[in-house]
C-alpha cells in the first residue's frame, strides 16, 4: 500500500486546460474514485497518475517518492482498462503470465503467482480457455488478475465496467472492491456513474471541466454537496430559488416562491448572508407527502404527474409555477394525481442551502 499525493497539478492538450491546479491526497489502501461527466479530466488524471501523460506543471508522488517524470513500468502501478485489453490468441493463463514474463521471473514462480490470482478472481477453472471463450465478466476478472500477479503498488481502474449489462455491473462492483481490500491495495476508479461511485467508494473526487468540484464520502457528498453541480451529478434534487431572510451558525431560513424553509448551511460559506439570493436544495426522496400541513417545510400544492414503477412512484407535484420531483417508496397517493389540498414537506436536515 501507498499513499498518493497529487500538488497543484496541471495538463493541457493544444493549449486547452484539462486539468486544473488539481491537490489531491489519496490515503494508502483507500478505493478512491475520480467521478465526473465525459470530459471533466478524469481519464486524463488517472492516465497522468499512471505514466501515460507527463504533467505540464505540478508534482506526483507516491509515499515520499516524486514519481512525475517516471515511465509507467517504474511506478509499478496495475492498470485495468474499459477494454480489457487482453490478448486474443491467448490462453488465459498466458493472458496473466504475459507480465510476469517480461520481468524474465522463473517458470515456477510464474505458474504459482498466476494461479494465486486466478484464485482471487475465482476464474482458476478457465485458465485453459482463450478470451472469446469468456463472458465479458469473466474477461474482465481476467484483466483484474492481470493488474494484481505484478503486485503493484496501486491499482487504476478506467471504467472497467462500463462494457457490462446492468446485473454484471452489480455483481462487479462488489467483487472489485473485495479483491482491492483482500490485496490491501490502493486503488483510484474513474467512472461516470453515480450509483458505482457510491456503492463502493471509500471517497470520491467530482470533477468539472479540470477542476475538483467536492473530496469526499459518498454520504457527504449526497448529503451535503457543496455546489449545485455536485447536487445534480450525483442523484436528482430540486433547486428553488431563494432569499434569506434568517442565518444561524449552521442553518439558515429562506423565502422562496412557493413558502418559507429551514435548510442547513456550510458554517464556512461566508456568502449565505441575510438579504441575499440563495439555492434551496432537496432531494426527491426526501419529501414527504401528507394530506395535513405540518410546522415547517410544508408546500401545499397538487400532484400534476405521477409515474409509477412498483416498489416506488415518481410525481410532479406543482406551487405557484414551480415543479418539485418527488419519490415515494411504496406509493399510495398515485390516485391523487391533479387533486388539490396535498402537502410536500421535507426535514430541515435534508434540505441545503447554498450561496448562488
Amino acid at each position: 500500500m501507498i499513499e498518493i499525493t497529487i500538488n497543484n497539478l496541471v495538463k493541457q492538450f493544444q493549449g486547452n486546460v484539462v486539468l486544473n491546479h488539481i491537490d489531491l491526497h489519496i490515503e494508502a489502501g483507500e478505493l478512491f474514485f475520480l467521478l465526473g461527466p465525459s470530459g471533466c479530466g478524469k481519464t486524463t488524471l488517472l492516465r497522468t497518475i499512471a505514466g501515460f501523460y507527463f504533467a505540464d506543471s505540478g508534482k506526483i508522488f507516491f509515499g515520499e517518492k516524486e514519481v512525475t517524470k517516471l515511465p509507467p513500468h517504474k511506478r509499478k502501478t496495475g492498470m485495468v482498462f474499459q477494454s480489457y485489453a487482453l490478448w486474443p490468441h491467448m490462453t488465459v493463463e498466458q493472458n496473466v503470465a504475459f507480465g510476469l514474463q517480461q520481468k524474465k521471473m522463473k517458470k515456477a514462480e510464474i505458474a504459482q503467482s498466476v494461479g494465486e490470482a486466478l484464485e482471487s478472481v475465482q476464474m482458476l477453472p478457465y485458465a485453459s480457455r482463450k478470451p472469446n471463450e469468456l463472458s465479458g465478466g469473466q474477461q474482465q476478472r481476467i484483466a483484474l488478475a492481470r493488474a494484481l500477479v505484478v503486485r503493484p503498488r496501486c491499482l487504476l481502474l478506467d471504467e472497467p465496467l462500463s462494457n457490462l449489462d446492468a446485473q454484471l455491473r452489480n455483481e462487479m462492483r462488489m467483487e472489485i472492491r473485495r479483491i482491492c481490500k483482500n490485496y490491501h491495495l490502493t486503488s483510484i476508479y474513474v467512472t461516470h456513474d453515480q450509483k458505482e461511485a457510491l456503492s463502493i467508494a471509500d471517497r470520491i473526487a467530482v470533477l468539472d471541466k479540470g477542476n475538483i468540484g467536492q473530496i469526499g464520502l459518498p454520504l457527504e457528498l449526497y448529503k451535503r454537496p457543496k455546489n449545485c453541480f455536485v447536487a445534480n451529478f450525483i442523484g436528482e434534487t430540486n433547486i428553488i430559488d431563494g432569499i434569506v431572510i434568517r442565518k444561524g451558525v449552521d442553518e439558515a431560513f429562506v423565502r422562496t416562491k412557493i413558502g418559507n424553509f429551514r435548510g442547513m448551511i456550510d458554517a464556512q460559506d461566508d456568502k449565505i448572508q441575510e438579504g441575499k439570493n440563495v439555492k434551496v436544495l432537496i432531494r426527491p426522496e426526501s419529501i414527504s407527502l401528507e394530506s395535513l400541513p405540518t410546522e415547517e417545510n410544508c408546500v401545499e400544492g397538487m400532484i400534476g404527474y405521477s409515474t409509477y414503477f412498483g416498489e416506488v412512484a415518481h410525481y410532479l407535484f406543482e406551487k405557484n409555477g414551480v415543479q418539485l420531483r418527488i419519490s415515494e417508496l411504496n406509493p399510495c397517493h398515485m390516485t391523487q394525481t391533479e387533486r388539490y389540498g396535498i402537502y410536500a414537506w421535507a426535514l430541515p436536515e435534508d434540505v441545503v442551502i447554498l450561496s448562488e
